[in-house]
């Protein structure tokens, strides 16, 4: 239901003049100079658009030529970008995006070390991304092991499965192909999942999908150092006070999974503080704020507003 009123809303959207759009950005802009979370607005915006000099966009595609062929991608940067009009330009890629464009662009996801400015983010995909639900089973009534699933196409993936796959306490495996000897096991929904109190997060193409989801639950996430982030600021996230940070290895995911289970309180401090992070990227009218603060910044740089 969630996935057909997402589309819905979207397809309603194409049929607002861009005049009606601008004039509703114009109010919504207008209210957030009151809005409590004004502070929060500025510093996330500057954070997912670093940029502060002036830049050419004029060989940029318009926002009315914006591509439809990755429609939750078109539909999200349509959603902050109609009200400006069709007509300023931006550049923008869709999918995972693991570089640093050569010049300004939009993106979904950008690497989080080195000078990473030219990468704007914004919330795209977020239907895939930032989709969670509650979870009724308190950290300690959960079961003390250890899981992950998913597509072991990397080599950080192929060496978890290849070393905890048969492990007594974990429940570890791939779900897709043949790893040596190892087949792949059965799909756990999110529900099935959140029965252990340890969440595995590793990256794939980009960053880990299930990091903020498993945030969001009473599972506490315990992942490898993070390489990328997204409209969920990951390179802001703080080992040891939002998750458990692994050695790259996870020759400690023993040792960190015995050790939490001998100390719960400790658990559940760092699960308090993920939900706190989440709660951050709850309010829909926030959410639009800031990323045509993002756009507005870009467009004003670029010396078309």
């Amino acid at each position: 239901m969630r996935t057909a009123s997402y589309y819905v809303r979207g397809l309603l959207r194409q049929l607002v003049p861009y005049g009606v759009a601008n004039r509703r950005r114009a109010r919504l802009m207008a209210g957030a100079t009151s809005c409590q979370h004004l502070m929060e607005i500025d510093w996330r915006a500057a954070y997912y658009n670093k940029l502060v000099q002036s830049f050419d966009a004029g060989q940029a595609p318009r926002i009315v030529d914006v591509s439809k062929k990755r429609s939750r991608y078109f539909l999200d940067l349509d959603e902050a970008s109609r009200g400006f009009g069709p007509s300023l330009r931006l550049d923008y890629l869709f999918g995972d995006v693991t570089h640093v464009p050569d010049r300004p662009t939009v993106v979904k996801s950008r690497p989080i070390a080195g000078e990473n400015a030219n990468s704007v983010l914004l919330k795209l995909n977020h239907l895939r991304h930032f989709k969670w639900s509650s979870d009724p089973l308190k950290f300690r009534n959960k079961a003390p092991a250890a899981v992950w699933r998913g597509a072991a196409h990397n080599s950080q993936r192929v060496s978890l499965v290849r070393t905890f796959y048969n492990h007594p306490q974990f429940d570890i495996g791939h779900t897709s192909g043949q790893l040596d000897d190892l087949p792949p096991k059965s799909w756990l929904t999110h529900a099935e999942q959140k029965r252990y109190k340890f969440f595995i997060s590793l990256e794939g193409n980009d960053v880990a999908t299930n990091l903020k989801w498993g945030m969001a639950s009473n599972m506490l996430v315990m992942s490898p150092r993070l390489q990328f982030e997204t409209w969920f600021m990951e390179g802001l996230l703080k080992p040891g006070i939002h998750f458990v940070l692994l050695k790259d290895d996870l020759s400690d995911l023993e040792d960190k999974v015995d050790y939490f289970t001998a100390h719960p309180d400790a658990a559940e401090k760092i699960i308090g503080n993920a939900h706190k992070w989440i709660s951050m990227f709850t309010d829909p009218r926030k959410e639009r704020i800031i990323a045509m603060r993002v756009l507005e910044t870009y467009f004003r740089l670029s010396g078309q507003l």
